[in-house]
């Protein structure tokens, strides 16, 4: 990194505060000198993620994530570091500098990025243009059979492919290389000869949520051997795993009001026809199965999932797919009973909107849904299909996240099995409850030794700028390992600098997923002042330099016992044991508790 993007940078996270950030992400409670709030990084009910607004970090004291506000941003949107810094200094209103952003791999990775989204914007006009030319005679023949309103065509960016061709040849006349409309998705090769991967189909831009075309989805016109809809491949702007449409007009609904629930569909015409509909808190999954990264995304907006699929089979299926990873990731999921073979756009169009409201409203709670979703599969008149309904049914209830919540679905399934509570209840009881999720995150075990661990507290509390720091001095301390040392060379300089440790800096010193960095979060682990207060915190605090002082001290005795063992010279065999003699006096000095 340049000397002047380091200043750039500098700046940037100056102008910006981690809090007002953050805050347009998630809720934020102030708890003495930190603000608190459930982590949006990984699954829980009790708040652990906690952000420093003096020092200008966070960390979650669950899952271990760390940063300053540029990493906060580039995980909440799931888009690459230097995007972020764009973001950021758009909203700081700070120019970004032309070069610095260092090797050749990322100078090219930006390129080929900001290359490929201008292709998808031409390529979005484009489309926009052939719909409205006046060749476009299918699919406006098709629009207005769906019952697209006109204003409904241009919030959504609605287009025309209206053959294989034009579009390579328009994306050549406009200077785009033959390489970038490949990376790019819209551009295939067929024999040599390049096509509009979306040729002859009704278009439709999928946006993300910073406003910019990344992909596209096509809907054929006529009957086919190919599938109806069609999307952009995965490119190096677009992962349909990762990816919800309407997700920008979501965003803009945020700023305007607090959304309580999002409501989440399979495709694009659901997605329209309940927007045109005035149910603006909408998204579609766009056919895939449901994802962890779709789930955070989700949980930006609202805590609540209303998951509204098509009432056939397949919809079904996809609902069970999809609701223990959404739950995993916190959100609270109900499931909207459309009825068989209906999808949202046909209760809207067949029903009204106050008839699909309803169905909102009767959206029923996760375990509920499997319940009557195990019920389809089974005759309850029939005493074999019953039997294994109730087993099934007792693993569900199982899961239930209260005791009164087990007893009224015993109860339900009592009425409908004739079966009595009582025996019901000790089946129930025989069941072991699963603890482990589907997607759970993965828990932090601390297999450190216990030099590793007392090199953790002593560096927190220089680190964070404990009272306990102040009675010892880690001069001469051999700290557990490489990365501590170099923690605390840091703390030393800028300790003799007369400056202040600003712990987010460290967060700077190591790359992300490596050893290194994850060691630097399980100090932060201490970031939590209480822990580093009270008589209790200072006797652990000299407690731990004394251990790391004879770690430090055995580990030298051995080296020379080894070099005893194996030296033929009888001076220097002497040499070495008078050392020995030394270091050992030492070792007892420090365990009566002198010269800690």
């Amino acid at each position: 990194m340049t000397g002047d993007l380091k200043e750039f940078l500098s700046t940037l996270k100056q102008k910006l505060n981690i809090i007002e950030v953050a805050s347009g992400y998630i809720s934020l409670e102030r708890r003495g000198g930190s603000w608190w709030a459930c982590c949006p990084f990984h699954h829980e009910k009790t708040p652990s993620f906690s952000i420093n607004e003096s020092d200008q970090y966070y960390h979650c004291f669950g899952c271990g994530e760390s940063g300053d506000v540029i990493k906060f941003v580039q995980s909440m949107e799931n888009i690459e570091f230097i995007d972020a810094v764009k973001m950021l200094s758009e909203r700081a209103n700070l120019p970004m500098p032309q070069t610095g952003f260092d090797n050749r791999q990322t100078v090219e990775l930006k390129r080929k990025k900001d290359a490929v989204l201008e292709i998808l914007s031409a390529t979005a006009h484009f489309y926009l243009d052939n719909l409205n030319s006046g060749n476009a005679d299918k699919h406006v023949e098709y629009i207005l059979k769906r019952k697209i309103p006109a204003s409904m065509v241009r919030t959504f960016g609605l287009g025309a492919s209206l053959n294989f061709n034009d579009l390579p040849k328009f994306l050549l006349s406009k200077g785009f290389s033959t390489q970038d409309m490949l990376d790019s998705g819209v551009v295939g090769e067929v024999n040599g000869r390049l096509i509009d991967s979306q040729g002859g189909r009704l278009i439709f831009p999928i946006i993300n949520a910073m406003n910019e075309v990344i992909a596209f989805g096509g809907r054929m016109l006529e009957k086919t051997s190919f599938g109806k809809y069609k999307n952009t491949r995965d490119t190096i702007v677009f992962n349909k795993s990762k990816s919800l449409y309407n997700v920008n007009l979501l965003k803009k609904l945020k700023k305007t009001q607090t959304i309580s629930s999002v409501i989440m569909v399979e495709g694009y015409m659901d997605t329209i026809s309940l927007y045109s509909a005035g149910f603006k808190n909408v998204v579609a999954s766009m056919g895939t199965s449901l994802t962890q990264d779709q789930a955070r995304l989700l949980k930006r907006y609202s805590d609540n999932v209303l998951i509204s699929y098509d009432g056939d089979a397949a919809g079904q299926k996809a609902n069970d797919r999809g609701m223990d990873i959404f739950k995993n990731n916190g959100l609270n999921v109900k499931v909207v009973p459309l009825g068989d073979g209906l999808d949202p756009d046909d209760v809207i169009k067949k029903l009204g909107a106050e008839e699909y409201q309803k169905r909102l409203d009767n959206a029923m709670p996760l375990i509920d849904y499997k319940l009557k979703s195990a019920a389809r599969a089974f005759d309850l008149e029939r005493p074999d299909d019953r039997r294994k309904y109730v087993s099934e049914a007792i693993k569900i209830i199982k899961t239930a996240d209260s005791a009164a919540e087990q007893e009224d679905l015993l109860k339900q399934l009592r009425d409908a099995t004739g079966l009595t509570y009582e025996s019901l209840r000790r089946d129930l009881d025989s069941v072991p409850k699963d603890n482990t999720p589907a997607l759970k995150i993965a828990e932090r075990k601390d297999v450190s030794t216990v030099w590793e661990r007392a090199s953790r507290f002593v560096l927190a509390a220089y680190l964070f700028n404990s009272k306990i720091s102040k009675t010892q001095d880690i001069s001469g301390v051999k700290f557990a390992n490489d990365v501590h040392e170099l923690i605390a060379k840091y703390i030393k300089t800028q300790l003799e600098l007369e400056e202040r440790v600003r712990p987010a800096e460290l967060l700077e010193l190591f790359d992300e997923g490596t050893e290194e960095y994850a060691e630097v979060t399980k100090i932060f682990d201490y970031s939590d002042g209480d822990r580093l207060k009270g008589e209790v915190a200072e006797r652990y605090f000299n407690d731990s330099i004394r251990k790391l002082r004879l770690h430090d001290l055995d580990e030298k005795i051995n080296r020379l016992q080894l070099e005893v063992a194996a030296e033929t010279d009888l001076q220097k065999r002497k040499t070495l044991a008078e050392t020995i003699t030394r270091l050992t006096l030492q070792k007892t000095r420090i365990k009566h508790g002198d010269n800690i």
